[in-house]
């Protein structure tokens, strides 16, 4: 008896010392399993709030139903961003950056990865449609248009980037679902067209790293060349522009609330020509001896919203701005 009981002891002791073990282990990976989510790229979901500040709306629902649906979207994209990883992780590792990804770093196991986009996507998923149909419908069309981007779109040239502004839409369209608002057409236009230009910038940074390596990572580069992406440069921006003037003009165009939006066109355009100008070759040039930054940082858009100071300040002026004349509205001294 006292033999077993010892035995028991020590089985007891085993099982404590593995899963004090496990514990320990998991919490050194965890900012390993936080990177792997990439959670820089969660500056893109926060399109969503736009629904509220644009419509002029902002209250404490709208807020809240604004956050949810940035929580959401998050947690569906994160989910992508692992599946992608996982089927990419060959090509990821020869890479100058994506291969110090958790995954094809090896920090982040396959296994673990694929369980997480699981529990992700299925919470996104399910919480969408519990909060309304049409917040479940925005999240279930943007998993589906990131499965045909991954399965096909992205090999497929201009339709990659149009699947990209796409995305942008549907988190808008999802920020509008989660507060009950509805959004202008120009607003949808005007994002639809900004994130077109983001798409094209970022097509312009790879294929222009691609010629300094000598190798193309992403097979629709081959249908690309920096004429072409100028040329589609040009139309998107002055759609970008053009929309959002109409709505900054106000409801007489079923447009902003007031015409006093105008105000913040300035900042609209310092933004896009200030990114013009990061992506434009010369200046590259000039400012980076590093091999990989020659492409430009319009390769990486989150990158630029949060380290380049110019860009920043634009973002918050502009907020700022909209603030301003949404508080001056409410007060009625501006009409």
């Amino acid at each position: 008896m006292k033999a077993e009981s010892v035995l028991m002891d020590s089985r007891r002791t085993s099982v404590v010392e593995k899963s004090l073990t496990a514990i320990v282990t998991s919490s050194k990976k965890s900012p390993y399993y936080l990177a792997a989510m990439r959670p820089r790229q969660w500056t893109k979901n926060l399109v969503v709030f736009a629904a509220p500040l644009f419509a002029f709306s902002i209250n404490l629902q709208s807020l809240l139903g604004s956050l949810l649906a940035f929580v959401l979207f998050c947690c569906a994209s994160s989910g992508f961003y692992l599946i992608n990883d996982i089927a990419d992780v060959e090509s990821d590792r020869e890479h100058p950056v994506k291969c110090k990804r958790p995954i094809a770093a090896g920090l982040v196991s396959i296994r673990v990865a694929a369980g997480m986009a699981l529990i992700l996507l299925s919470s996104a998923l399910i919480l969408g449609w519990l909060r309304s149909p049409q917040l479940g419908a925005a999240i279930t069309a943007y998993a589906l248009l990131q499965i045909a981007y991954n399965l096909r779109l992205k090999r497929m040239v201009i339709l990659d980037v149009g699947a990209i502004a796409t995305g942008f839409v549907l988190r808008a369209y999802a920020g509008a679902a989660a507060t009950g608002i509805v959004l202008s057409s120009w607003f949808l236009i005007c994002t639809a067209m900004l994130a077109l230009f983001l798409g094209i910038e970022k097509r312009k940074a790879e294929l222009r790293l691609a010629q300094i390596k000598g190798n193309k990572p992403r097979s629709v580069l081959k249908y690309y060349s920096l004429p072409l992406l100028a040329r589609m440069e040009n139309v998107v921006t002055t759609c970008t522009v053009v929309t959002y003037t109409l709505w900054s003009a106000g409801p007489y165009l079923h447009g902003a609330r007031t015409s006093w939006m105008l105000i913040t066109l300035p900042f609209v355009l310092y933004g896009i020509f200030r990114y013009q100008l990061l992506s434009d070759p010369q200046v590259i040039a000039s400012s980076s001896e590093n091999t990989i930054e020659q492409g430009g940082r319009s390769e990486r858009p989150e990158e630029v919203l949060l380290k380049d100071l110019p860009i920043l300040l634009t973002v918050i002026g502009w907020v700022i701005a909209c603030f301003v004349i949404l508080l001056l509205k409410h007060q009625g001294l501006i009409a």
